[in-house]
């Protein structure tokens, strides 16, 4: 089972280096030419997905349909272009199959409560006490209206779990989500128990592949590293094309 998490294109609210949180930002014509150089990239490795996942909020649904726009017009691989010509394959079909897209609210970014859509400028000009509090400790301070990292880490296990109940070796699945949770899914998959800080840079990708049908196993193969693969990690080399 193949697994590629993408962060979103850059949108609006990156541009303006606001806090974005569950506010809908489109994606800023930057990051859509970020999506297509993706999609490119994607279609000359041939990383045709059999599932696809998406955090419903603008810019993460735009960059996921610029996606699938190209995939779902593509021409088939030379590989099964020239299958279609054998008798054995007359039930390969002449238009490209649609890629159903599921819309999971588990994916979307941080509820960051009263800072939704503020700068950090904005947010000391309203909550100057609130703020000065964030930056003097390393601690976690609950801002009114956001949601915990508890919370936060619980629906991320609760989607790496639904994976794994609902797929299986040969699936190929695109995530498409958000940088801050994005880090606690990561953590979730790989059994970490505390999140850690990762940079995704916009349109990056973290590509696992696992193979399910010995994920529960509690033997040696846990320590098998040919069954559980990272293989890139915050890849953004699409972008320099």
């Amino acid at each position: 089972m193949k697994l590629l998490f993408i962060r979103h294109a850059q949108s609006t609210g990156n541009q303006e280096k606001r806090m974005q949180g569950h506010g809908d930002y489109a994606l800023s014509s930057d990051g859509k030419q970020q999506a297509e150089k993706l999609a490119h990239s994607l279609l000359a490795e041939a990383w045709y997905p059999s599932h696809v996942y998406s955090s419903p909020l603008k810019r993460t649904a735009e960059t996921t349909q610029i996606l699938l726009d190209h995939f779902q017009t593509a021409p088939l691989p030379a590989a099964v272009s020239d299958l279609i010509d054998s008798a054995e394959t007359a039930d390969v079909p002449d238009e490209p199959r649609a890629i159903a897209v599921i819309y999971a609210d588990e994916l979307k970014e941080f509820q960051n409560g009263i800072f939704q859509g503020l700068t950090w400028a904005e947010a000391v000009s309203r909550y100057p006490d609130l703020c000065r509090a964030l930056e003097a400790s390393p601690d976690w301070i609950q801002i009114p209206g956001a949601e915990t990292p508890q919370a936060a880490r619980s629906r991320a296990h609760q989607f790496i779990q639904a994976l794994f109940e609902q797929h299986q070796n040969g699936d190929q699945i695109w995530i498409i989500t958000h940088s801050w949770i994005l880090q606690h899914l990561v953590a979730e998959l790989m059994g970490c128990d505390r999140s850690w800080r990762l940079r995704a840079n916009n349109t990056a990708l973290f590509e696992f592949w696992i193979d399910q049908s010995r994920w529960h196993c509690s033997d040696q193969n846990r320590f098998n590293t040919d069954l559980w693969q990272v293989r890139r990690f915050n890849d953004c080399r699409h972008l320099k094309t």
